[in-house]
């Protein structure tokens, strides 16, 4: 326990702090993700502003696999739109706009679009070194795989490529045990149905999902689109009927994103910190989670899958979180005071829609966090093949383990677990950093190459 909170507080207690004010605590891990997304950001000449008409028009205009067992860019999309919207567009959310104010969404917005760009050039290097997957069919990849190619040097493995992959492993059972938690409770706080029950039935449908061939993908492709829409039709609803107040609400997310006041007590400083740390596990730009399902997508050039995962950044944050950002800020502020986590955010969809908000937010939950069970599970098949090589055992032995922590997760909340999985997230992203820095030079390149030939490509 003495170990694991000592590397906790290495990656996620302040490094340094900055003076301002009463000090604004900066820990490893922004240190590292913030300049990393500036300077891809400069790099790719703002390529989250510069290229999202193109973003758009590969959404719409999207390729077949043609492969059996392959998938689509835009299935690729889906599959880690499921890991990325889940708690954190919610729960995530409400602790940054709680610690940090309005202005919180302000430098929300602002990282999602540094850490689009890093998401470019992460899942551009996981296409460019894919393999053939002789399991599930398709392709597989991601930063065990990248990894490996830059520091093997004609190795079986290498050292630092299968510490990422291990620690992925590591925090995503950790993810798990959070999922089955959240779960429970909101299921118990909505509809007093005990966790016993809740978590059976998760566990049960998951088991059923991800424990078939080539399940996952089928599923998260009628989930996510409708989870997604649905909460964003909402979302779009409050913003509609509250028109009048969004000049008001707007002007407090500038006035206290940049005014003097609001730094000094932490909203800049409460942004940064939450929107970093809690929003690592919401778009998990740099984290090196997502390119692990865009290596597996068969795309024409491989810029494509990073275009779309750059996509994927922005529609996580700068959409649906937002979303809930909007529902909070044009419910009754005297109705949110002395609330905090879950209970804020059914408490303002209360004041919306009633007590149907309230389950409406137990029942997103639900399906937000069941479908990021099925896509770390699917992340988990490449870590795991780099790990233990092409065995089926290998497989269905960190299912069946992941399964387990989630049923556990259910019943009780252990932080040992969840600090693990926190640990698991901070190393896969110093690891993939490593190798991703000096390799983006080819992501670069990928980028160029595309947008001279985009034409003769579409």
């Amino acid at each position: 326990m003495g170990i694991i909170s000592a590397v906790y507080n290495f990656l996620w207690g302040d490094l340094f702090t900055i003076p301002i004010g009463g000090g604004i605590g900066i820990s490893l891990l922004v240190a590292l993700l913030i300049p990393v997304g500036l300077y891809f950001t400069v790099r790719t000449r703002l390529l989250p502003v510069r290229c999202f008409p193109e973003m758009l028009r590969l959404m719409i205009h999207r390729e077949t696999a043609g492969r059996s067992g392959a998938i689509s860019g835009l299935q690729a999309l889906i599959v880690s739109t499921a890991t990325r919207v889940g708690m954190g567009n919610m729960v995530g959310v409400v602790a940054a706009i709680s610690v940090g104010g309005p202005g919180a969404v302000f430098w929300m917005w602002v990282t999602a679009l540094m850490g689009a760009s890093t998401a470019f050039v992460e899942a551009t290097l996981a296409q460019l070194y894919k393999e053939n997957d002789p399991l599930f069919g398709g392709y597989r990849g991601g930063p065990a795989y990248y990894i490996h190619a830059f520091f093997s040097r004609g190795k079986k493995k290498s050292v630092i490529a299968a510490a990422f992959a291990f620690s992925g492993l590591l925090c995503w059972c950790g993810v798990s045990q959070v999922i089955g938690n959240s779960v429970s409770a909101s299921f118990q706080n909505a509809f007093s149905i005990p966790p016993i029950v809740s978590t059976v039935v998760l566990v049960a449908l998951a088991a059923v999902v991800v424990m078939r061939k080539n399940a996952s993908v089928k599923v998260l492709d009628v989930i996510v689109p409708v989870m997604a829409g649905f909460y964003f039709v909402l979302a779009i609803f409050v913003i509609v009927k509250n028109a009048a107040l969004l000049p008001e609400v707007f002007g407090r997310i500038v006035e206290e994103a940049f005014g003097l006041r609001q730094a000094v007590a932490g909203g800049f400083g409460g942004a940064l910190m939450n929107g970093v740390k809690r929003g690592l596990f919401s778009n998990e730009a740099g984290s090196g989670s997502a390119p692990c399902a865009a290596a597996a997508a068969k795309v024409s050039h491989p810029a494509k899958a990073g275009l779309l995962q750059a996509f994927g950044v922005i529609l996580d944050t700068i959409v649906i979180c937002t979303c809930t950002a909007m529902i909070m800020l044009l419910a009754p502020q005297e109705a949110l005071e002395n609330l905090s986590g879950m209970a804020l955010l059914q408490t303002a969809m209360g004041c919306h829609f009633g007590q149907w908000g309230v389950y409406f937010v137990a029942v997103t939950l639900w399906l937000f966090s069941f479908s990021t069970f099925i896509g770390i599970l699917y992340y988990a098949r490449s870590n795991v093949a780099y790990l233990f090589g092409d065995h089926w055992a290998a497989q269905t032995g960190y299912q069946l383990v992941a399964l387990v922590m989630l049923f556990i997760g259910g019943l009780a909340a252990y932080t040992f677990v969840w600090d693990l999985g926190d640990i698991g997230i901070g190393l896969m992203t110093i690891f993939n950093l490593i190798a991703v820095i000096p390799m983006s030079g080819q992501a670069i390149a990928a980028l160029r190459d595309y947008e001279a030939r985009k034409e003769d490509l579409r």
